[in-house]
């Protein structure tokens, strides 16, 4: 049986991790007090919160603010939208990417230099915020939930790192699949694919999160409502907050309102944003740093 070496510590290495150990916990927590603060103030009544001095704790409970978020009609109607939106966005733009990151990484198309300059441009140059209005016009996406999701299908930097990844697979694995027959369309799905895993994983990331988060798309195509998602929901529910000074009946405004403030409305709606990705986020956290490691990596 062998027997296990140690070795021993010196008090040197001992304060220098400690050292690090202390370090890495005011990181941590400069890094998560921002978000427990936005915590605490959501539990907050929100006259008590003008006061200040909000740092750990919540100085008068209150489920004021969540009320004043949910008791909206229109919520689940948004927040099934803003689902319907991640989900098929997600799906439609990392097989989108994914496929164009292989097309470009294929040492055999002889346009694949010529595509990846062609995208590479339009990460720096764009039509801008009008041309791309009058497009969506033009083409009938007003009003349609097809505004969120064929205008996202493509990205340069999501291309950029599929084909990265793609390209560090070896090419044997990709002419033993021609050598007996395969398609192209087959061998990205039976081969590019599955060992692209990760990569995928992460993009869908990166995709799955900005869907979720975009509001300002929403605001310019979705005029009658129909597609609101919950993101342009809430910032509405926000401003409502805001001026609430404008309601005439000041009577019926101490009534109603006497424990909502715009800062503690921000930040409840803050919660109900962000809590559904939080959850989700741990599930491809491995995922997301192997791919960007990997996919980073030349070999």
């Amino acid at each position: 049986m062998r027997k296990a070496f140690y070795i021993k510590q010196t008090p040197a290495g001992r304060a220098f991790d400690i050292f690090n150990s202390i370090v890495i916990a005011l990181l941590m927590f400069l890094m998560m007090y921002p978000f427990w603060n936005m915590v605490v103030f959501s539990f907050n009544d929100g006259t008590d919160a003008l006061l200040g001095r909000l740092y750990f704790w919540p100085r008068s409970w209150t489920l004021s603010n969540y009320e004043y978020v949910f008791k909206n009609s229109k919520l689940l109607h948004g927040a099934l939208v803003s689902v319907l939106r991640v989900v098929t966005g997600t799906v439609s733009g990392v097989v989108c990417n994914a496929l164009l990151g292989y097309i470009v990484s294929c040492r055999h198309f002889y346009g694949r230099k010529f595509m990846r300059l062609l995208f590479i441009i339009t990460m720096y140059f764009g039509g801008g915020l009008i041309p791309t209005y009058l497009l969506m016009l033009k083409l009938g996406f007003m009003n349609s939930f097809w505004v969120y999701i064929i205008p996202s299908l493509f990205s340069c930097y999501y291309m950029l790192l599929a084909s990265s990844y793609i390209q560090n697979i070896p090419d044997a694995l990709f002419e033993s699949a021609r050598i007996d027959g395969a398609s192209e369309l087959k061998t990205f799905v039976r081969i590019a694919l599955p060992l692209a895993m990760p990569m995928l994983a992460c993009i869908a990331v990166y995709i799955g999160v900005g869907h979720w988060n975009s509001w300002f798309d929403v605001s310019l195509y979705s005029k009658n409502g129909t597609w609101d998602t919950l993101q342009i929901i809430l910032y509405r529910l926000l401003n409502q907050a805001n001026a609430k000074a404008d309601i005439t009946n000041q009577q019926q405004l101490y009534q109603s309102m006497r424990t909502i403030q715009p800062e503690t409305v921000r930040a409840a709606t803050t919660m109900v944003v962000v809590i559904p990705i939080v959850f989700i986020y741990p599930f491809f956290q491995r995922y997301f740093v192997g791919g960007i490691t990997l996919g980073a990596v030349k070999g």
